[in-house]
């Protein structure tokens, strides 16, 4: 007897009887990792069977994670864990602390048995590209962080509209996506606003922005504050060849940086918050401890995971702005 068995008045569907027989075949033995599955045409004519029916079951084993398909040969037997109802593909810009406490919420939102694939792209459009193209219809979900890519609604659409998830950046091109999104350029001018007591004790505020790898919202924000409380200020992209003076506050977007400038701060004998001042974007346990604390303005990244956990299990349309804090601690 072949591995599928399919009764046809059992009233449970012939697809989800495929699904049955081939999850039964992995348990007891019978189909190991990397074992070819019968053919679909095989079960087809075998069991009087449409094509699609046979198909439909594939492609929730797929989507699942249990098999995989190639090109030309069939499918095969990818994962012996049958206990998986839902596959994620998790495609993120790039993997740091904060992005890591936003994994690991998100993860425990979901509870058991779902697998999540976690990918980067580096803010580089073509391995955007590619590892979008290279998993279509190999999930149930799709959570992307397109970052400040441009022309990625070309590139999403390949996906099925109803699966993907837009995270951390959003643009007018995905509204038709559900997201949970940072409205950055509000959310850093409301953050130096509500720090503004302290922000405007220093002559100069100097905004260190990468702008291949942060968000425009972020610019905008900054110039927007400046210029509504007549602030002088300054933007540059690297750090390189910048002079520090004594009365200056820098706005520092990424980790890296970060530590730069409290190195040539320390280089140079100047005591940090006295002399300069120094904000730094997304909060981490470190920044608790590093020189007695450092400022922040920094969204909830936990609350960012477990919200699009929600959204997903509970198949909500919704775009859901995440909420922002400044942080006050001594670098200010």
């Amino acid at each position: 007897m072949g591995i599928v068995k399919i009764k046809d008045k059992s009233g449970i569907p012939k697809y989800k009887q495929i699904v049955t027989s081939i999850e039964e075949a992995i348990v007891n033995g019978a189909l190991k990792k990397g074992d070819k599955l019968p053919s679909l045409n095989s079960i087809k004519n075998q069991h009087s069977l449409s094509r699609d029916t046979v198909l439909t079951a594939f492609n929730e084993l797929k989507t699942r994670g249990i098999v995989h398909s190639v090109v030309g040969k069939g499918y095969y037997v990818t994962s012996e864990d049958i206990e998986v109802n839902q596959k994620i593909f998790l495609l993120f810009d790039e993997f740091n602390s904060f992005k890591e406490d936003l994994y690991n919420s998100f993860k425990t939102g979901l509870g058991d048995n779902v697998q999540v694939d976690i990918f980067f792209h580096h803010f580089n459009y073509d391995v955007f590209n590619k590892l979008i193209n290279d998993n279509v219809g190999d999930y149930s979900y799709y959570v992307i962080m397109p970052a400040n890519l441009k022309d990625t609604k070309q590139v999403i659409e390949r996906l099925p509209n109803d699966k993907v998830y837009i995270l951390d950046q959003t643009n007018k091109e995905l509204l038709d996506y559900p997201s949970v999104y940072q409205n950055f350029k509000k959310d850093i001018y409301q953050g130096l606003q509500n720090g503004f007591e302290l922000v405007k004790k220093y002559e100069k505020i100097v905004l260190l922005y990468p702008e291949t790898r942060q968000p425009k919202g972020i610019l905008e924000g900054f110039s927007l504050f400046c210029s509504h409380n007549n602030i002088e200020n300054e933007v540059i992209e690297t750090l390189t060849d910048q002079k520090l003076s004594p009365g200056e506050l820098y706005i520092i977007l990424d980790d890296k940086n970060l530590i730069r400038i409290i190195k040539r701060i320390k280089e140079k004998q100047f005591i940090i918050s006295k002399d300069i001042g120094i904000i730094s974007y997304n909060d981490t346990l470190l920044k608790e401890i590093v020189e007695d604390g450092i400022t922040t303005i920094s969204t909830d990244f936990n609350l960012m995971g477990k919200r699009l956990a929600q959204m997903i299990l509970t198949n909500e349309f919704a775009q859901v702005e995440n909420p922002n804090n400044l942080i006050i601690r001594k670098s200010l």
